[in-house]
């Protein structure tokens, strides 16, 4: 099954040997969030749990998949799509639009980005299927750390704002009531205030009965 390996890849991981995966090397000094005018490398989420959530995307160390992120959320891929695997204590996995973590866009599977980023709770990162190539659409935020997953799988980003909103999603494999993308926005694209969802129609009320004739 295609991005359903994800938990067994950490059991693996715990013991496995260092990659031998190519991977981006860090710079000589640490990467600092960008300032608020780099809105082409913010991705904004607006989280059915209440708020908005900031990511900053980093094109420097995985420029293939921040430019398949831009592309799907600029084609409104990931309006409605449902976080189908939460796991506590672990991470936060949506972006398939099957809802069950078999799916993904109509676009080619990105190949293998592995860097320095480390999965460090807020960290962003490609799902996959036991190949390493192919990421495609699904991504997973990390609720705590996990380093034994480095450079085995793509960090492209990190939370800046709004993690209280990931914390909040239902966890299930598949939760009983997801959480879902209300919508996603490159910043640069100037998205409106945070608009929470709409409210389910309440059910009409049963008609009262009809007053016996006197």
């Amino acid at each position: 099954m295609r991005l359903v390996a994800l938990c067994v890849a950490l059991l693996g991981s715990l013991f496995a040997m260092p990659a031998t995966a190519q991977h981006v090397p860090p710079p000589p000094g640490r990467a600092t969030p960008p300032a608020t005018t780099d809105k082409e490398n913010l991705w904004v989420l607006d989280l059915s749990t209440g708020g908005r959530v900031t990511i900053w995307l980093r094109p420097d160390v995985a420029p293939k998949m921040v430019e398949r992120i831009k592309t799907l959320t600029r084609q409104r891929f990931y309006d409605g799509l449902v976080f189908h695997r939460v796991i506590d204590g672990f991470m936060a996995q949506g972006g398939d639009p099957r809802g069950d973590g078999t799916g993904g866009s109509d676009l080619p599977d990105v190949e293998k980005e592995f860097n320095y980023l480390p999965h460090v709770r807020g960290a962003v990162a490609a799902a996959r299927a036991e190949d390493e190539n192919s990421a495609n659409s699904q991504f997973f935020i990390m609720l705590v750390p996990r380093l034994q997953l480095d450079q085995k799988y793509t960090v492209f980003g990190r939370v800046l704002d709004g993690m209280q909103w990931v914390d909040a999603i239902p966890r299930g494999e598949p939760p009983a009531n997801p959480a879902r993308v209300l919508r996603a926005y490159i910043a640069a694209d100037n998205p409106p205030p945070y608009t929470p969802a709409a409210p389910a129609p309440a059910d009409a009320p049963a008609a009262l009965p009809a007053s016996p004739a006197k």
